[in-house]
């Protein structure tokens, strides 16, 4: 009888054992499995226009999503091929002019028998606001043409994105010699999760000092001080926290509304309760 009973609680704790290591070994799948999603997505390159052998290539890469600017910044690389370039693409042979939608910062021009450099250019975001973080999404279109000597030639463009912090969506066109691409951006899943682990985490942390006070209040404990001194932490730890967010975004986005201001505003009630709950609950000083 008495080895049964020492069994029971021996089974009991290689159950919860094989359950928590069940539990880390498929969270640690999923975290996998969503970083190889996103890398394969950020590997991902986009193409359009024509593969003649004398053409002009554009090498364009998104480096950085600005959502408060509502603008991006394209890293252009132009290569001319064939009979347009000279010591193997370095140089265009003759002026060469790539053409930009209206939502870019303006064409590119290259002098003849110059080297080619890659050029930073800004291009104007559309749609979406930053205060819908982390459920923001914006959109715009590239267009990019060429001219070389006065005359329209052919383009092959490739877009690939390089912002952690954004995943993109594609559209790819050619029209007349013109490559297009409608490009639509919104928070990459990794951002997602984290910012939905904030909220969760913000009304949990706010919960866990309602229910602190409540039993403070109830009982009445009076100035209990290590609570009191772990409420006021948890009144500006909350913030420390919110300012962690990535992309940084402004005071007033859904972060915000959903879960930081609703878990200061409780903890900073709760506070101001105990205190002043506790100071009635306090036995009076004798004198002596």
């Amino acid at each position: 009888m008495s080895e049964s009973r020492r069994q029971r609680p021996t089974r009991k704790r290689t159950l919860v054992t094989s359950l928590i290591l069940l539990a880390m070994v498929g969270a640690v799948s999923v975290g996998a499995w969503l970083q190889f999603g996103e890398r394969q997505a950020m590997d991902t390159v986009y193409s359009a226009g024509g593969e003649e052998p004398d053409r002009v290539d554009v090498d364009a890469t998104v480096q950085r999503v600005d959502a408060a600017g509502r603008e991006l910044v394209l890293r252009v690389l132009v290569t001319p091929r064939g009979a347009l370039a000279e010591a193997g693409g370095v140089s265009p042979a003759e002026d060469l002019v790539v053409q930009t939608a209206t939502s870019t910062g303006g064409d590119l021009t290259f002098k003849a028998h110059s080297r080619i450099s890659t050029r930073d250019v800004p291009v104007a975001l559309t749609g979406g606001r930053i205060t819908d973080y982390p459920f923001d999404a914006y959109d715009t279109t590239l267009e990019f043409g060429a001219t070389m000597g006065g005359e329209k030639v052919p383009v092959h463009m490739r877009l690939s994105n390089n912002d952690a912090l954004f995943a993109a969506s594609v559209d790819a066109s050619e029209s007349d010699g013109v490559a297009v691409f409608g490009l639509g951006l919104a928070r990459s899943n990794s951002v997602l999760v984290f910012a939905v682990f904030m909220m969760v985490a913000m009304w949990a942390l706010a919960v866990s000092v309602l229910i602190g006070a409540w039993y403070l209040v109830t009982r009445r404990k009076g100035l209990t001080w290590p609570a009191l001194g772990w409420m006021a932490a948890t009144l500006f730890a909350l913030a420390a926290f919110r300012n962690t967010a990535p992309g940084a975004p402004p005071i007033g986005s859904l972060l915000d509304y959903l879960a930081f201001l609703w878990a200061e505003s409780i903890v900073a009630f709760c506070l101001i309760t105990v205190v002043a709950a506790g100071i009635k609950a306090e036995p009076p000083v004798s004198s002596s």
